[in-house]
């Protein structure tokens, strides 16, 4: 028996869930020794939160993520924060003329408003290796037939500590069947094996957040190297069955 969420939160909820997380998390700063000289931004859209600012060293941006992404009603932690002075490379992919953030170089199969390189998702992304701090793959993955290629090809681009941030349809909502250009139901569960249930020697993946809002699914994932320890059951706990 499959248990379907309720229906996503309405719009005077949604506003109201991001200004508990703001005082949630002013207050966290507050009382946190490690937080309180950051110059780290944290602004909630929708139970996104948007990081930005910069830090000394990964270690912090790392701690400030894990941190956010442990307030309850947050769905993802999308971040663009530079570290030790340098400004992250942020990549849109599947963007169209609408990016996450107008300074992100936007990858997209059609040329349009935004686009800065025309490039097929579904074959091998047009970067190099280990180029890339962040990469956003919104509504992007329910349109190829086989999206593991191309999160592949992310694993291959990001940096150490990189982050690709996905949003997708969730299969339980109309959003994912009303669109004929769908090809693919997408779940929280889905990033369960993209993490866990891969073949050996394939690409391997720690997950950072995940969750669903009844409308769209949010998965926060950072490249593993192959002799890494994978995540503790205690961590995946937290996300999935």
């Amino acid at each position: 028996m499959v248990a379907l969420a309720q229906t996503p939160p309405s719009a005077d909820r949604l506003r109201a869930i991001d200004d508990f997380l703001a005082q949630a998390w002013a207050d966290q700063v507050r009382h946190d020794d490690r937080l309180r000289d950051l110059a780290v931004e944290v602004r909630f859209d929708r139970g996104v939160a948007h990081l930005s600012g910069d830090v000394a060293e990964p270690a912090q941006l790392r701690l400030v993520r894990d941190l956010v992404g442990q307030l309850a009603g947050v769905y993802g932690v999308w971040c663009r924060v530079g570290i030790g002075g340098r400004a992250p490379v942020v990549v849109d992919l599947g963007c169209g003329p609408t990016k996450q953030w107008s300074s992100n170089l936007g990858l997209d199969i059609y040329p349009a408003p935004g686009v800065n390189a025309v490039a097929d998702l579904s074959g091998s992304l047009p970067l190099a290796d280990n180029s890339v701090d962040v990469l956003f793959a919104v509504h992007i993955l329910e349109h190829l037939i086989d999206f593991l290629p191309l999160v592949d090809e992310c694993h291959r681009v990001l940096r150490p500590g990189g982050v690709l941030h996905v949003m997708s349809p969730w299969w339980g909502h109309v959003n994912a069947v009303a669109d004929p250009t769908h090809v693919r139901l997408m779940d929280v569960q889905t990033f369960k094996g993209i993490c866990q249930l891969r073949p050996p020697g394939t690409p391997r993946w720690y997950p950072l957040h995940a969750g669903c809002d009844g409308a769209s699914i949010f998965a926060d994932l950072t490249p593993l190297p192959p002799d890494a320890d994978p995540a503790p059951q205690t961590h995946l706990a937290r996300f999935f069955d």
